[in-house]
């Protein structure tokens, strides 16, 4: 029996996942990355293999406070991105990891900037 780290059983239920979910240009798939430092999301149309808007804690500016804050507002940030590229509805892909803490801070922000999944 083998043991996976963390990082092998996030890749393992991230690849499941995506047999599953497909994002298309009417309903894009919400990415998302969960690193140590930030987090990033992006809106991806499967379909045509292209980035339809993307968000990152680096492009935001003067946000103090928790990671989880910063989740939130990268959220807020990647709907109003989406907005602006005709986006309303889309798949969310949390990509292996729980929907717990900062994945669904991101996900509130999004909700309340008014994606809808």
């Amino acid at each position: 029996m083998t043991v996976l780290t963390k990082r092998e059983g996030r890749l393992r239920r991230h690849r499941r996942v995506r047999g599953k979910i497909a994002g298309t240009a009417e309903r894009p798939r919400l990415v998302v990355f969960r690193s140590n430092r930030g987090i990033f999301a992006q809106l991806v149309d499967d379909e045509s293999a292209r980035t339809l808007a993307s968000a990152g804690w680096t492009a935001l500016s003067g946000t103090s406070g928790t990671k989880t804050d910063q989740a939130r507002e990268v959220g807020k940030a990647l709907a109003a991105s989406a907005k602006k590229a005709g986006v309303e509805r889309c798949v969310f892909d949390r990509a292996g990891y729980l929907f717990h803490g900062r994945v669904r801070a991101l996900a509130e922000g999004a909700r309340e900037g008014g994606l809808q999944f």
